[in-house]
């Protein structure tokens, strides 16, 4: 339940405060006065769309807040939007700027989709929009449903969940069955770059090893040449017929004269020393450029291999990768593919046979939804019949037409349609087409107030329910409006006397205007200034005896039922 609302700085309001109870709460004031900004604060509150027209004229910003009272359920909703409750009641509030709009639950801010979870259904605005709405199939099949109760509820949501997972799985299955060609090339690309792959059995740089052992087959003749010359330079040539000297025999000769010495200086036998140390590493130097000249042999055919070996490398890597890194990376990656791709074939048959359980199941549960909508078509008929009886249309006749579609469908096999005749010679025809905008303003009062019973402690805002009615009609409007607001709480813009004497608390919207600027405040009357309100509705006279003296009369009539 509302407890209070503040609105500031929208349209032609400059800030006013209503509190607000339970019970019924009737806001009036001439035309243009502003009532209509009440309507759309609480709309805003409801998560309706913010614009920027809508901040007043020379403000910054607009705001509305409504502070509600929260029960256990609110309460665990509005900390999972991360805001508080206090003293069992959550302030709401929307804030519009020119450049965005902010909503705010409990002092947090949240998204639209949040402020809906928490006041969506606990709030429900009833204007000329829903009026319209009242007149599709989709309105009329949601207000047949609302009255089956939790029974009907607990199928529906079945149904709609059940519905909601066989059309992903149906999806899923189509897309499978449509792609069954492509998937079949795919797999053979990939199948064959594997085998392929295989074939080979390439290792990770195994190309780069093989190319440096390629280079070092192609220069073995220089190498051979290089290796022979050293080995000659340092120990000589055993096939030679010269007495070319050599690295080893000089130093040995200077060895030999220092060594002849050593015994007269000290000296000189250091640097003979240092003489048969460098003979030691020169010999060691000879012996293994030696064994190295050995094993620089020719191996042509080893060379050839090598190429062909790279040969079959490099066609691996310009299709799967630069290298042979890559390519094994290729080769994991397209194994895994092929796995899933293989196993689509048996997650088609998972699915259908999945896609084939359901329907029949959705079939089950749409039979049963179906027959409750036609036991409450017949129901809650009936009881808006009787409604519409006291709110003068004893003639009207109303049913719910429950009619098979071709197919299932999100809510169900169902077909509903609100079929209305005014008068005794009229036929049946869909609301939308034959009611008058009085007649439909009738219509939806009369489900609300039947639907009422389900709604206990709701927050029902209705504006223009009082369209194109007056009279006695109006003062049944007013009655039954009462009667709804002894479950709920019922906030009603209007423009009549006749409903407004019905409301516990009455409010007035009224304007000043200082020649430039237009501004509405709202204030509660009460008491002579209530009456005075009331004959100024009816007549258009303020203060005058004839105009007060019914305005009284009006109100004793509506609280002495």
């Amino acid at each position: 339940m509302l407890t209070d609302l503040r609105i500031a700085g929208l349209g032609v309001i400059s800030d006013a405060a209503i509190e607000l109870g339970p019970g019924f709460t009737a806001v009036t004031g001439e035309t243009g006065a502003g009532k209509t900004m009440i309507v759309t604060g609480l709309g805003l509150l409801t998560g309706e769309k913010a614009e920027s027209r809508l901040i007043r004229h020379g403000d910054q910003r607009a705001l509305v807040e409504g502070r509600l009272s929260a029960d256990d359920a609110m309460a665990d909703q509005v900390a999972d939007q991360g805001g508080a409750v206090e003293d069992g009641e959550v302030l709401i509030a929307r804030v519009l700027t020119p450049s965005r709009s902010r909503a705010l639950v409990g002092g947090a801010q949240v998204t639209v989709p949040g402020l809906l979870d928490v006041v969506g259904e606990r709030i429900t605005i009833h204007g000329q929009s829903e009026q319209l709405r009242l007149g599709t199939a989709d309105r009329q099949r949601e207000v047949l449903d609302a009255f089956g109760g939790p029974g009907a509820a607990a199928e529906l949501d079945a149904y709609r969940a059940l519905w909601a997972r066989h059309r992903a799985d149906h999806d899923e299955l189509t897309q499978l069955r449509a792609r069954a060609q492509e998937r079949a090339r795919e797999l053979a690309v990939l199948e064959f770059g594997l085998a392929e792959i295989e074939k080979v059995d390439p290792q990770i740089d195994e190309d780069t090893a093989l190319q440096a052992e390629a280079r070092a087959l192609q220069s073995v003749d220089d190498l051979r040449v290089a290796a022979r010359t050293a080995v000659t330079a340092l120990a000589g040539d055993d096939d030679a017929f010269d007495d070319a000297p050599t690295a080893l025999g000089l130093v040995a000769q200077a060895r030999k004269a220092l060594g002849a010495v050593a015994e007269d200086d000290p000296e000189a036998a250091a640097l003979e020393q240092r003489i048969a140390e460098a003979s030691f590493l020169l010999t060691d130097a000879a012996g293994d450029v030696s064994s190295y000249l050995a094993g620089l042999e020719a191996d042509p055919a080893r060379l050839e291999w090598i190429a062909g070996r790279l040969a079959a490398l490099q066609g691996l890597s310009r299709k799967y990768g630069a290298t042979m890194a890559d390519v094994l990376a290729w080769a994991q990656g397209s194994a895994e593919e092929v796995g899933r791709l293989q196993g689509s074939d048996d997650r088609i048959a998972e699915l259908a046979a999945a896609v084939a359980e359901q329907r029949a199941e959705l079939e089950r549960l749409a039979s049963a939804v179906g027959v409750r909508r036609r036991e409450s078509a017949a129901r809650l008929a009936a009881l808006v019949e009787a409604e519409l009886a006291a709110l003068a249309m004893p003639h009207a006749r109303l049913s719910f037409d429950v009619q098979p579609l071709p197919d299932l469908g999100p809510h169900g096999a169902d077909q509903v349609t609100l079929l209305f005749a005014a008068n005794p010679g009229s036929a049946p025809a869909p609301l939308a087409k034959v009611a008058s905008g009085g007649e439909l303003s009738r219509v939806r009062l009369a489900l609300e107030v039947v639907l009422a019973a389900d709604s206990a402690g709701h927050t029902f805002v209705f504006d223009e329910v009082d369209a194109g009615v007056g009279g006695a009609v109006a003062l049944e409007i007013g009655r039954r409006l009462a009667r709804l607001a002894r479950s709920s709480q019922v906030i009603v813009v209007t423009h009549l006397a006749q409903v407004a004497a019905f409301a516990d608390r009455h409010f007035v919207v009224h304007k000043a205007d200082d020649g430039q600027v237009t501004t509405s405040g709202v204030a509660e009357v009460a008491g002579e200034a209530r009456v005075d309100e009331l004959a100024r509705m009816m007549a258009g006279l303020e203060g005058t005896r004839a105009a007060r003296a019914h305005a009284s009369e009006l109100l004793a009539q509506a609280h002495a039922d």
